[in-house]
C-alpha cells in the first residue's frame, strides 16, 4: 500500500473517532463529568502550555521514559544475545527471567519506593522491571531465528565466536531486535505513566492523578490523548527509523 494512502486511512479512522466524540457531546448524550467536549479539552491544555505546566510535566516525563528505557535496553541485548546463541547461559538465565516476569509490576511499587525513595531513580527502575525480562525473552527468540547455517558458515570459516556473534549473528537479528525494541516501548509509556501515579509530585502521571482528586476529567482526557500522541509519534519514528536502517529487506523482498 502506498504511504499517502495508508496516511489518509489513518487519519480518516482518527477524524471519524473525533466526529463521533464531538456529536456525542454536542448532543448531551453524556454528561461533561463522564466525557467532556473536544473543545474544552483544548481549551484546558492550552492553558496548561500556557502556564508553561504542561511543558514541564512533558519534559520530566519523557525525561524518565528515556533514561529508563536505555538502560533497560542496554542490559537486555546483551543477556538476550547469550542466552539466544548459548544453551549454558539459556539455562542459567532463562528460566530466572521467565519467573520474574510474571511478577506483577505493581507489586514492585512499593518495594522500590522503599528501596529509593519517591525520586527518579524510582521511576526508572518500575520502567526496568516492567521491559526489561520481556526484551531478554524477544531478543532471545530474535537471535533464535537466525539461521543455522549462518553459524555454522562462521564456524567453518573459523572465526572466533566474538566475531560471529558480531559479524554475524547480531546483524542477521539486528532487524527483528529492533520491532522487539519498538514494541518494549510501549510497554515503557505504561509503567513510567504506572509510577508516577503512584509515587511522583511531577510528570503526566502525576497530573492525571491530581486531576482525579478533583473530578477534572478535561485535563485527564487530555493528558491521555497527549500519551497516546506521544507513544503514536516515538513508533512511527522508530518504524521509519527501521525502514531506513534496513533498506535491503525491502530490495530483498
Amino acid at each position: 500500500m502506498a504511504a499517502g494512502r495508508f496516511v489518509a486511512i489513518a487519519a480518516a479512522v482518527f477524524g471519524a473517532l473525533f466526529v463521533v466524540w464531538w456529536g456525542v457531546t454536542a448532543a448531551g448524550l453524556v454528561q461533561p463529568l463522564f466525557l467532556p467536549p473536544p473543545g474544552k479539552v483544548a481549551a484546558r491544555l492550552a492553558a496548561l502550555w500556557a502556564s508553561g505546566q504542561l511543558v514541564a510535566d512533558l519534559s520530566v516525563s519523557l525525561y524518565r521514559i528515556t533514561v529508563g528505557f536505555l538502560i533497560s535496553t542496554a542490559i537486555a541485548l546483551p543477556v538476550g544475545v547469550l542466552i539466544g546463541c548459548y544453551r549454558g547461559w539459556e539455562a542459567a538465565i532463562e528460566p530466572l527471567v521467565d519467573f520474574i516476569r510474571y511478577m506483577p509490576v505493581v507489586a514492585f511499587v512499593p518495594l522500590t519506593i522503599l528501596w529509593a525513595g519517591p525520586t527518579d531513580t524510582q521511576k526508572f527502575l518500575i520502567i526496568f522491571i516492567g521491559t526489561f525480562f520481556q526484551q531478554v525473552l524477544l531478543i532471545m527468540d530474535n537471535v533464535k531465528s537466525v539461521p543455522r547455517d549462518f553459524l555454522n558458515l562462521g564456524r567453518t570459516l573459523e572465526m572466533p565466536e566474538r566475531r560471529i556473534l558480531t559479524r554475524i549473528v547480531v546483524p542477521s537479528a539486528l532487524p527483528a531486535i529492533w520491532d522487539s525494541l519498538r514494541i518494549s516501548l510501549g510497554w515503557a509509556w505504561t509503567w513510567l505513566v504506572l509510577a508516577e501515579l503512584v509515587a511522583a509530585t511531577s510528570g503526566l502521571g502525576y497530573r492525571i492523578t491530581t486531576a482525579q482528586r478533583f473530578f477534572q476529567t478535561d485535563l485527564i482526557f487530555g493528558y491521555l490523548l497527549l500519551l497516546g500522541v506521544l507513544g503514536l509519534l516515538t513508533d512511527q519514528a522508530m518504524k521509519a527509523a527501521g525502514r531506513r536502517m534496513f533498506r535491503y529487506l525491502a530490495v530483498r523482498a
